[in-house]
């Protein structure tokens, strides 16, 4: 299936939160890294999502934040995915960055390169990936 964001984390449905609205869907993988989507409940119903279901979870490289070192604040993004990174591929402005999660996933942020040098980003140093659970788009198998 191509598609044209960079990180897609094939896996299985294994929590519902459902609302009058909204419900928020936990994709876990394989190896045991999990990412937190907020749907609408008529997507849901639409996609059949049930535990168990194999689900995947979208995430555009551009809408992935990064943090290094120990954290002053908390923050609201219900994505907060530990990490070392892997690589760093510099361009003329932004550098894309792929972090090897705990479970063994890679994930790719897309941020500036004044980010990556403020940040002190190299590989085998750990990062956290922060990212909103409405920036998360579910596929489902057809």
């Amino acid at each position: 299936m191509p598609i044209s964001a960079r990180n897609g984390f094939k896996g299985s449905v294994t929590a519902i939160k459902e609302g009058p609205i909204h419900a928020e869907v936990v994709i876990t993988t394989p190896g045991g890294d999990s990412i937190v989507a907020t749907l609408t409940e008529a997507s849901v119903v639409s996609l059949g999502l049930k535990v168990g279901s194999p689900a995947i979870a979208v995430i555009k490289a551009p809408w992935v934040s990064l943090m290094s070192g120990a954290p002053e604040y908390r923050f609201s993004a219900r994505n907060q995915l530990n990490g070392t990174v892997s690589a760093i591929h510099a361009g003329a402005i932004n550098s894309q960055v792929t972090l090897t999660l705990a479970g063994g996933s890679k994930l790719v942020a897309v941020v500036t390169n004044e980010a990556v040098s403020e940040l002190g980003l190299k590989p085998g140093e750990a990062a956290v990936a922060l990212f909103k659970a409405g920036s998360v788009l579910v596929g489902v198998p057809v």
